[in-house]
């Protein structure tokens, strides 16, 4: 690991350090090892403007992929990455993602047109969809043909939540805090500290109005 890195012979010593470890989340630790963090051999970079902290952990079958007329990918210390996960930019789009961030499988970040900024700690459960634009679907004109466009970017505050399969769109933005339940579909912007669920999404309640969970007395 201390060869590692994103360059031909980085890859190389990246895929001999994890020869002997078992698969997938087993080599996490291998992160620790370099500050230039671990980037599985199986994993797909094709990104000019990708920028990675100290300590990042991108598993195998990761794509990192920029289209033309894509801005950035800032991916902060110690973020982790797994496998199936694409994240891409075009058409002036840019992504961020905070420090300590925990991407599950199968996500998919695409910043097309607006920016996508996903703040610090946020908690990302497998299958979220993250998409800053949307297609032109005017009458009389083909689908196909009719350019996307977006309402805005999107902005994950730090310490938020999302669970299985959540979909956010172009033009939101979640609070710090903020507690996404499974499936929702997220059109419009969820305040701090709050829990929503649904499609499209609905506030539900406040965190703090929770009960605190205390255990149960041994008798």
């Amino acid at each position: 690991m201390h060869y590692a890195g994103l360059h031909p012979s980085g890859r190389i010593a990246t895929r001999l350090a994890a020869w002997f470890d078992p698969p997938y989340t087993a080599r996490m630790y291998l992160a620790r090892l370099n500050v230039r963090g671990y980037v599985d051999a199986a994993a797909i970079i094709r990104h000019t403007q990708l920028r990675l902290g100290a300590n990042v952990f991108i598993a195998d079958r990761v794509v990192i992929n920029e289209a033309p007329g894509g801005g950035s990918i800032d991916i902060g210390d110690r973020v982790h990455i797994l496998r199936d996960t694409i994240i891409a930019t075009g058409q002036d789009g840019r992504i961020m993602i905070g420090a300590d961030t925990f991407i599950q499988p199968r996500c998919q970040i695409m910043g097309y047109k607006g920016p996508i900024e996903i703040g610090r700690g946020v908690q990302i459960a497998p299958n979220c969809a993250f998409y800053s634009y949307e297609h032109g679907f005017a009458p009389g004109r083909p689908i196909s043909a009719q350019p996307i466009q977006t309402r805005g970017g999107i902005i994950i505050g730090d310490d938020c939540w999302l669970g299985f399969g959540v979909i956010v769109l172009d033009g939101v933005t979640l609070g710090k805090g903020a507690v996404i339940g499974a499936g929702a579909v997220v059109t419009a912007d969820v305040p701090h500290e709050t829990i929503a669920a649904g499609v499209p999404a609905r506030v539900l309640k406040r965190r703090c109005d929770l009960q605190p969970r205390h255990p149960t007395p041994k008798s």
